[in-house]
């Protein structure tokens, strides 16, 4: 991320145990993404969308909140910053990481659905020292495919930016 990443040791490290290690231009310091997460990375234009980044980032953070609540986590919650993300107590189990050059986002979120979280366990998730990482596959005692979640994500993602979401696959 912008705010430092990891070095050159750290970064070792973390190949010496098979991840993948890359440089990002978004926010934050480290995070991970691997297989059980949704990721959403839009591409918007926030000034034709008359959007503030805040307000992106806060919309993003209310599309991974309706799908807890979706599926049955009603204590999830936005905190302000430094804590972006979403949270089930002090565990996140959503990060958010946004770029915008010239009001055009990139990045985005990884909802935890079934995530490996052994590899948080590597790394200080976003810099916050002393904060867990949850899933909902850990949160709601089952197993949670991101095939599931992603109808109630797109669904909380058209009501949040009030929009229509139109597939490739779609006849029109």
């Amino acid at each position: 991320g912008l705010r430092g990443g990891l070095t050159p040791e750290e970064t070792a490290r973390l190949q010496a145990l098979g991840a993948e290690v890359r440089a990002t231009g978004r926010g934050g310091l480290a995070t991970f993404h691997g297989p059980g997460q949704l990721l959403c990375h839009p591409v918007l234009d926030l000034r034709r969308l008359g959007l503030r980044l805040r307000t992106h980032v806060a919309a993003l953070e209310a599309c991974a909140v309706r799908v807890c609540e979706l599926q049955g986590l009603h204590r999830a919650r936005a905190r302000p910053p430094p804590y972006t993300g979403v949270w089930l107590g002090e565990r996140k189990v959503c990060a958010i990481g946004v770029r915008c050059g010239r009001h055009i986002t990139s990045h985005g979120l990884a909802l935890n659905c079934s995530t490996d979280l052994v590899w948080f366990e590597h790394i200080v998730p976003c810099g916050l020292v002393g904060t867990g990482v949850t899933s909902l596959s850990e949160e709601l005692q089952k197993h949670v495919t991101v095939d599931e979640v992603i109808p109630p994500f797109l669904e909380a993602f058209e009501e949040t930016y009030k929009c229509t979401l139109i597939s490739e696959n779609s006849p029109n």
